[in-house]
């Protein structure tokens, strides 16, 4: 920018005006660099600036508003580079503490656990942040995997707290619960201790044999998942989802699982209702069964990867709501 302003007075000549468009180089430069940048693009536009002066006015009375403006934008730019920095070193400091919370709370689930195999995506609605109100979790036993997706009612940190208070019950539980019913029943006890009268959390959980072959899906209003195999996709699991977690005390009847099969080959996709609830421009929803890519994606971190992508692309820009997306696959068997 001060080379184009020198450039400026060598093509046009002395009274196009160019001197206090010298100034701009350290004002930007204090916006864009560190300190020793801007001191040296203060030092630089103080020399054209001297330079400049000399040719236009010989006796450089005129210039000294020019060559004031020139030291003082640098002195405050420099004052102003130097907060900004401490600022940014703050912010750096706070998302490596965000980095860890984030790898307590939603830790990676295993690529495989014996004939399954899973991934997931999470994209949060919550800028700067990698995490929100929606969780999931899979526990790897001897005998089975057992998964949960939900939603916590609410955004930003409330809603972060709600979803630690889910999964360490259910870290806890998947070990010890014989079904999906006593690990619910576990979870709603220990939210009556910790939600007011109005919080909740849909949720579905899933119990899977490491060898396959059935899944069970309990489910507490929580959006029902994607089975996609050969035929169309379809969506599974009980054809009413129950209250959510939380409000179970209102009607007191147990939660029953059901029971559906899960070939090999076979995907389930687990997902939050950012997912299928995200719209466009238009107010048009995202349908996740349309999707024309789901045949021929057989890798559960390929299908997410490629779903989230779809559905930023259909809303057109960086979600409103958090998005959770679990897959699932029963591995076809070889030999």
């Amino acid at each position: 920018m001060m080379a184009a302003a020198g450039a400026a007075r060598a093509l046009f000549g002395p009274n196009w005006g160019a001197l206090p468009l010298v100034i701009v180089g350290p004002a930007v430069a204090a916006a864009v660099g560190g300190l020793y940048y801007t001191l040296a693009a203060g030092a630089v536009a103080l020399t054209e600036c001297v330079l400049l002066a000399l040719d236009m006015y010989p006796d450089m009375r005129p210039a000294h508003v020019a060559f004031n403006a020139t030291v003082g934008v640098t002195v405050v730019g420099a004052i102003a580079c130097v907060a900004r920095q401490r600022r940014e070193r703050e912010l750096t400091r706070v998302q490596l503490i965000a980095e860890a919370a984030q790898q307590v709370l939603l830790r990676p689930v295993p690529g495989r656990a014996g004939s399954v195999t899973m991934a997931v995506r999470y994209l949060s609605a919550s800028t700067g942040a990698r995490v929100g109100g929606d969780l999931y979790e899979v526990v790897v036993t001897p005998e089975r995997v057992r998964l949960i997706v939900g939603d916590v009612e609410g955004k930003g940190l409330p809603a972060v707290k709600s979803a630690a208070a889910v999964l360490g019950v259910f870290r806890e539980a998947a070990y010890e619960e014989i079904d999906l019913a006593g690990i619910v029943d576990r979870i709603e006890a220990s939210l009556a201790r910790e939600f007011g009268e109005e919080q909740f959390v849909t949720a579905i959980l899933a119990d899977l044999p490491a060898d396959g072959a059935k899944m069970d899906l309990l489910s507490c209003g929580h959006p029902a998942p994607l089975l996609i195999g050969e035929s169309s996709p379809r969506f599974i699991g009980p054809d009413e989802g129950g209250l959510p977690l939380g409000l179970g005390y209102l009607t007191g009847e147990p939660r029953v699982a059901v029971t559906v099969p899960f070939v090999p080959g076979e995907q389930v996709l687990f997902y939050t209702d950012g997912a299928s609830e995200a719209r466009n421009k238009a107010g048009e929803f995202f349908s996740l069964e349309e999707c024309g890519f789901f045949g021929c994606v057989h890798e559960p971190s390929v299908l997410v990867e490629r779903l989230s992508d779809e559905i930023v692309r259909h809303v057109g820009h960086a979600p409103d709501d958090d998005i959770a997306l679990l897959a699932c696959r029963l591995a076809t068997p070889t030999g």
